[in-house]
């Protein structure tokens, strides 16, 4: 596609060529930051499981038993070599050169996230984020809203960290906290928005907690050593428990990464407990994995978040959907006008919509084949799971919807 003047959407204005090339950047923008996105995550990920898996496979008491200061110690072999790790009770007797820092990962993986955020969402935010049909607010405010609940969202977790309750009670409070919040921001964003609102809310608590807990505890480990003085463990301690609540959330956050690609789960009546559940059960995955690490094998975990799984699949899987193989099939005449109005701003070889210069996700029904070959896809967007056209921008109805099952549901015939 050459960058000159394209025709108008009717709600869209006219997209003269700097606009265009402007978007064409963005578009470049995206990939970029998601890239890094992924690229840090993965480093700050991996880095996380390591050492969680690290701690608990640690023998204790240690191999060397007149090595006072030293907690559990293991050795591995990896790549050809041999390893021998050991963690000390709260520091060695002298601190050696270099000490590496485990920060730059989490710092960059939300620095990219946020960036992709403002990119896709924000700037976005009339077709990503608000939906007249959920609430009537301006993209501005969902915007907004959106940056106010990020701090929000760590404070709250903060105050709970600071409550004087076991783990077990903190676990509980939380699941309660989260499911409210999810209930709350289904009545603000889109399916997909809420999505990744929770995503970057989450991720914004993990890296609040390196920046702010674990970073600065270790800080102040390493200078009570330089100093000649004994560490307070309680920090070390304190540090650990944070890291841990990260490893918990990392399985969550990487399905809220991905959940773009699975309109069942975000665009459910009740995608908010759709959320929760999935939540619930990354969050046993990993704990499966950590229990494991210290060598309990406790079988029903997995066994428990497949019977959950199924569940759930079983509980959002669409019942009559508008247009059965009761339905008279319709004229293909009528269904390709209504996906030409409602679809094809953005899915043809030269779309009018003011955000796609190029047909979106490379989807494009120009020609009765085009129709015929996306015909499944298209049923599944705009009739068992209508998340299409992104936040009804072109309002398509229900009648259209029906329409469009009947014609799938009749064979989805050409003619």
């Amino acid at each position: 596609m050459d960058y000159k003047t394209v025709p108008a959407h009717p709600r869209a204005g006219a997209i003269e060529q700097p606009l265009a090339l402007a978007i064409y950047i963005i578009g470049w923008l995206d990939l970029v930051l998601r890239w890094a996105h992924i690229i840090t995550g993965i480093a700050w990920i991996g880095s996380s499981f390591y050492f969680i898996w690290l701690d608990m496979r640690l023998n204790v008491p240690p191999r060397d038993p007149e090595n006072d200061d030293v907690a559990g110690d293991l050795w591995a072999v990896h790549g050809g070599g041999f390893y021998h790790a050991q963690k000390y009770k709260i520091a060695p007797g002298e601190l050696p050169e270099p000490l590496h820092w485990f920060k730059w990962e989490a710092y960059f993986t939300w620095i990219t996230g946020f960036l992709l955020f403002v990119v896709v969402y924000y700037m976005n935010a009339r077709s990503m984020l608000v939906d007249p049909r959920i609430a009537d607010i301006s993209p501005q405010a969902a915007v907004g809203i959106s940056l106010g609940l990020l701090l929000v969202g760590f404070g709250v977790y903060a105050a709970l960290c600071a409550l004087k309750i076991s783990e077990r009670s903190f676990t509980l409070l939380s699941c309660v906290a989260l499911l409210l919040l999810f209930w709350v921001l289904s009545q603000v964003f889109t399916g997909r928005g809420m999505f990744m609102q929770v995503g970057a809310m989450l991720g914004t608590i993990m890296a609040a907690n390196v920046l702010m807990v674990i970073i600065p505890s270790q800080r102040k480990l390493v200078a009570a050593k330089l100093a000649g003085e004994q560490p307070d463990a309680a920090l070390g301690a304190k540090a650990k428990r944070r890291s841990v609540h990260n490893n918990y959330l990392t399985l969550p956050v990487v399905f809220v990464m991905i959940s773009p690609h699975f309109p069942m789960t975000y665009g459910h009546a009740y995608n908010w407990v759709v959320l929760f559940v999935i939540f619930l059960g990354g969050a046993l995955v990993r704990h499966y994995f950590n229990l494991r690490n210290q060598g309990r094998h406790v079988v029903a975990i997995p066994i428990g978040v497949l019977v959950i799984s199924f569940v759930l699949a079983a509980a959002i899987l669409p019942r009559g959907p508008v247009g059965t193989t009761g339905d008279e099939v319709p004229a293909f005449t009528e269904v390709r006008r209504i996906i030409q109005q409602r679809c094809a701003t953005c899915h043809s070889s030269t779309p009018t919509h003011v955000t796609a210069p190029v047909p979106a996700a490379g989807v494009i029904f120009d020609t009765e084949q085009d129709i015929g070959a996306w015909a499944q896809r298209i049923y599944d967007r705009t009739v068992v799971n209508p998340t299409m056209p992104l936040a009804n921008l072109t309002e398509m109805t229900e009648e259209e919807r029906r329409i469009i099952g009947a014609w799938y549901a009749g064979g989805a015939p050409l003619q």
